[in-house]
């Protein structure tokens, strides 16, 4: 029998995925104690204990999940979802990768995947790239969206054993810590992290030996226009800040950059403001001005964001 690519959160023994309940073998827990984890109607699994929660409802809100599905499939950030796509195409059909992995799945976690806008193009590489893509996030109704859409779309891991085809990619939606990742070390090729936190120790702990790490940030003057309407003091994104803390487990292979015009709608300003943490950090006299000047003329900003390609250190 194969080893499980998943790991208990409670235990760390091995964790089996079943269509109606998620179950660990107990083997390391000190009574051998199973426990079970139901798998939600959406098709996602809650991998989430209370203990590791800092909030009753971590994560993105609705109201933040609602906003950026309607800003992003307006495709203002396509450009950064392609670019995104294509390095990982290029990454993946690596001959050094491919002599590595040999015969072995390809594995890929995508960290802080939100409601999977970046996460469904992946999906859309097929099993040539990614055999298995782990949908990962703490914010349960983010990854309740993400399940929805990969189900309408037949990627679920349970249809594709139903259907027992290797035609398409297995997408797994996790509500998860990343700090506490459910997943059995070294069984990542690859991590994608948009948007989302680094954590160095965590990252190494599940990638494979020379593993590959995707971060995407936003670039310095990402949105300038729209952050001078909103705040009186702007500091630019430092956006490259955490390399430091990655440089004992990676190395830098590639830095990317891309920037597209927006023209934004009243709706889109708004839908941008709420995903985003000027939501709260702006004061509501300068959201409420910003919101009133784009009812008669459209908005003009441009988003620029910066992607890192990172390999593990062999040790």
């Amino acid at each position: 029998m194969p080893v499980s690519l998943f790991i208990c959160p409670l235990c760390q023994s091995p964790l089996e995925p079943a269509a109606d309940t998620w179950r660990c073998d107990g083997s390391l827990h000190p009574k051998h104690t199973s426990h079970p984890f139901d798998v939600a109607r959406q098709g996602y699994v809650n991998l989430l204990p209370v203990q590791q929660k800092k909030s009753k409802a971590p994560g993105d809100s609705q109201e933040s999940i609602d906003a950026r599905k309607r800003f992003l499939n307006h495709g203002h950030y396509a450009p950064l979802q392609k670019l995104i796509s294509q390095k990982m195409a290029e990454l993946l059909s690596n001959d050094e990768l491919i002599n590595e992995q040999a015969s072995a799945p390809v594995n890929w976690l995508d960290i802080g995947c939100g409601e999977g806008y970046y996460t469904q193009e992946m999906a859309q590489m097929g099993p040539d790239a990614i055999d298995l893509l782990i949908a990962a996030d703490i914010s349960k109704p983010a990854v309740v969206e993400l399940a929805k859409v990969s189900k309408v779309a037949g990627h679920l891991w349970y249809q594709l054993r139903q259907e027992n085809t290797a035609k398409t990619t297995t997408v797994y939606p996790l509500v998860t810590s990343a700090a506490h990742l459910p997943l059995r070390p070294h069984s990542m090729t690859g991590i994608s992290s948009i948007f989302s936190p680094i954590l160095p120790e965590a990252f190494d702990n599940v990638l494979m030996d020379t593993g590959y790490l995707i971060i995407a940030k936003p670039d310095v003057g990402h949105l300038a226009t729209m952050r001078d309407a909103l705040f009186d003091d702007v500091r630019e994104h430092d956006s490259d800040k955490f390399l430091q803390e990655l440089a004992p487990y990676f190395t830098l292979v590639e830095t990317c950059r891309v920037s597209t015009e927006l023209t934004l709608s009243a709706g889109d300003v708004a839908d941008l403001m709420t995903m985003t943490p000027y939501a709260y950090r702006a004061r509501s006299e300068k959201r409420q001005a910003l919101l009133t000047a784009v009812e008669t003329a459209a908005f003009s900003t441009e988003a620029k964001f910066v992607v890192y390609i990172l390999q593990k250190i062999s040790v």
